[in-house]
């Protein structure tokens, strides 16, 4: 069942596997740098007023670029991510709980549909067909999740390094939005985006090779989760992937039998308050990186008026600067991991004297972790709150950061009930997602553009973020083995 055979097939599988996700997988949330060209190219720019359309003509890079702000048309591009990514983290529960059926072969060829037909798409749209984004964006984020999936069954090849290569995958995942920089950056050298994503789309024949002769064929899932066998269409099945991040229990956090008994079920623990907590932690901090990503062009736009920079320009410069930050992500995601390994060695030295379990063991070791996560994204919200255009550059370093924590922290903090309870935090989570589209239509409407009462707002919120850790510190200092989660 596993084709690839030899050490020299597995690390081509691995190599070719890391660039398909470095190259195709998390593109979505470099969607600033796309706008960027999209308004260039004057996507939507009829739904202007005459006096709001292009008023500036600079050279830029070799192209008249100049631009100012227009409410409509924002809010079409606005529009657009938000659905967007609704669909990455709503469809990840459809799609894990069908991949049992598909595996792996077929999952992939069905993503390379998708990225054939979004690509294709996109390369033929004009300023006359610009609805179609509506189309070809959603299906670029469905495909981005069965890629994620699909060569995370690669780690199965690696035995003890399993979870090493999950990871880097995952951080290839963050990474891989710096790809529309590339984009960007040959069309402001001449090169069209037709052609460029004609390129792409070219990437379908390399695509298939791959799937015939470097994936293993009909895998289901990474298999060291603690739970049922897999039955095909099982919602409950350990097939149901971190989209994200992709955390594993040591041999010694399983539980046994005796301890599987006493499980809480599925609903009970979905109804709990430390799940609504979790939602809330989770579903705020997304919301925020959700509207910073949704709305940079324009924030960025309105920045530099008033500036050194003529709009188009200090535009491009700082989305370059928030492009190549994102590259970094995959070196984020693994500080997470070893500061979660190193709190679960010191937890479980005490755990013969406190008599916690495996479980409360490796929840308090969550504590920090959630806290972390609290406090980046504090820093995170603090600093695009404030209206300095240079200060967006430690905005853009403190985001990469605390987006890659995240959702390494949420898979941590779910282990148990892994696939239902972390397709159903994710679904809750992109409903909530869909609040940036209000408010972003709120901040260019009532509030004329001045973002600074919804900042404080949701700075606010975040604020409420840290009662998540803070209760689960009290649940481990009461010293209670905590079940059904981990």
């Amino acid at each position: 069942r596993m084709r690839p055979s030899g050490s020299s097939n597995f690390i081509s599988t691995e190599v070719w596997g890391l660039l398909e996700c470095l190259g195709f997988v998390g593109i979505l949330f470099g969607w600033a740098l796309l706008v960027f060209v999209f308004k260039t190219e004057h996507y939507f720019e009829e739904l202007c007023e005459p006096n709001a359309r292009l008023t500036v003509n600079t050279t830029l890079m070799g192209n008249a670029t100049g631009q100012s702000d227009c409410k409509s048309q924002d809010e079409k591009f606005s529009l657009i991510f938000t659905l967007a990514s609704f669909v990455n983290n709503f469809m990840t529960f459809p799609i894990g709980y069908n991949f049992d059926c598909f595996k792996t072969t077929i999952a992939h060829l069905i993503a390379i549909f998708l990225y054939t037909t979004a690509t294709l798409t996109i390369a033929f749209t004009s300023a006359e067909s610009a609805l179609l984004l509506f189309l070809a964006v959603p299906m670029l984020t469905v495909r981005g999740i069965l890629f994620l999936i699909t060569n995370l069954q690669v780690g199965n090849l690696f035995g003890k390094h399993r979870s090493t290569i999950i990871t880097l995958y995952n951080g290839a995942f963050d990474s891989s939005s710096a790809v529309f920089l590339v984009i960007q950056l040959l069309y402001e050298q001449g090169i069209s985006l037709r052609a460029s994503f004609l390129f792409f789309s070219v990437f379908s024949v390399w695509h298939v090779g791959r799937t015939f002769l470097l994936l293993p064929r009909g895998e289901r899932g990474p298999q060291s989760l603690p739970l049922r066998p897999l039955h095909c269409c099982s919602p409950s099945s350990s097939t149901f992937l971190v989209i994200n991040a992709q955390i594993f229990l040591s041999p010694s956090e399983i539980p046994d039998p005796g301890q599987q008994k006493e499980l809480h079920s599925f609903w009970s623990y979905a109804f709990s308050r430390r799940f609504a907590w979790h939602l809330m932690w989770l579903s705020m901090m997304q919301l925020w990186h959700y509207i910073f990503i949704g709305t940079l062009n324009s924030l960025l736009t309105t920045l530099s008026k008033g500036t050194m920079y003529v709009a188009g320009l200090g535009v491009s410069i700082y989305t370059n600067a928030f492009a190549i930050t994102q590259f970094f992500g995959v070196l984020c995601v693994p500080w997470n991991d070893l500061l979660m390994d190193l709190l679960k060695q010191r937890y479980q030295k005490k755990a013969s004297k406190t008599g916690f379990s495996a479980s409360a063991v490796a929840l308090c070791s969550t504590v920090s972790s959630l806290a972390l996560m609290s406090l980046l994204c504090l820093g995170f919200a603090l600093c695009v709150s404030v209206p300095v255009l240079p200060l967006q550059y430690v905005t853009f370093i403190l985001q990469v950061i605390s987006r890659s924590f995240l959702y390494v922290g949420n898979a941590a903090f779910l282990t148990l009930h892994f696939g239902k309870i972390f397709g159903l935090v994710m679904a809750l989570s992109a409903i909530v997602s869909l609040l940036q589209f209000p408010i972003f239509t709120f901040i260019k409407g009532p509030l004329q553009n001045d973002p600074f009462y919804v900042n404080v707002m949701l700075v606010l919120v975040t604020l409420l973020t840290f009662m998540h850790p803070f209760r689960v510190y009290r649940r481990c200092q009461r010293k209670e083995g905590p079940p059904a989660i981990a």
